[in-house]
């Protein structure tokens, strides 16, 4: 397992469209997955020690983000072949499991993750109403250790995001497990 950091933010930047495959047997597409104040696109996966930690408080912070017009998608990029773990049907049972209120969809050939620079699990590219990048960092303080008293990096930001359509300006990159590549 590697762990590498986030890029800081490019504010601004507008996000490549995609058709992905979700748990739920439907495809999902950027405008089907937009709210009416931003979208969270979340790269996330499996087995990584970083996800697990955080993946309550990320569904809970998720629900909450979604009552101020906030809606998000999570990517699973990586190869399944050296993690099983990572499966389509190990997704599906842990979309399940943690009542994924967002859909979980499969970039299969990874095209996704490097249109978006993803570099790690977990990966949160946070866009206001405009599809604009105003957030790329970290989830909270914790690490892979679950902390339920680390702060609210993410849920913060997107809260301000759909309040004001900006990010903040200062932010903390975050940190994961690589994107297990082809």
């Amino acid at each position: 397992m590697v762990s590498l950091q986030t890029p800081v933010c490019d504010f601004g930047w507008n996000p490549p469209d995609f058709d992905l495959p979700g748990v739920d047997g439907k495809r999902h597409t950027l405008s089907s997955c937009r709210g009416r104040n931003g979208l969270l696109v979340m790269f996330i996966c499996n087995h990584c020690p970083y996800v697990q930690a955080i993946r309550q408080r990320l569904v809970k912070d998720i629900r909450e983000l979604m009552e101020h017009g906030i809606n998000a998608i999570a990517v699973m990029s990586n190869d399944p072949t050296d993690y099983p773990e990572d499966s389509f049907e190990n997704m599906k049972k842990a979309a399940e499991e943690f009542q994924f209120p967002f859909p979980y969809v499969l970039d299969e050939t990874q095209e996704v993750a490097k249109a978006y620079g993803a570099v790690c699990t977990p990966d949160f590219f946070g866009f206001n109403s405009k599809l604009e990048l105003q957030y790329r960092g970290r989830f909270d303080a914790s690490r892979k250790e679950t902390a339920p008293e680390s702060g609210r990096d993410l849920y913060n930001a997107m809260l301000q995001v759909a309040k004001t359509g900006q990010g903040p300006a200062e932010q903390i990159p975050g940190i994961g497990c690589s994107i297990k590549w082809k």
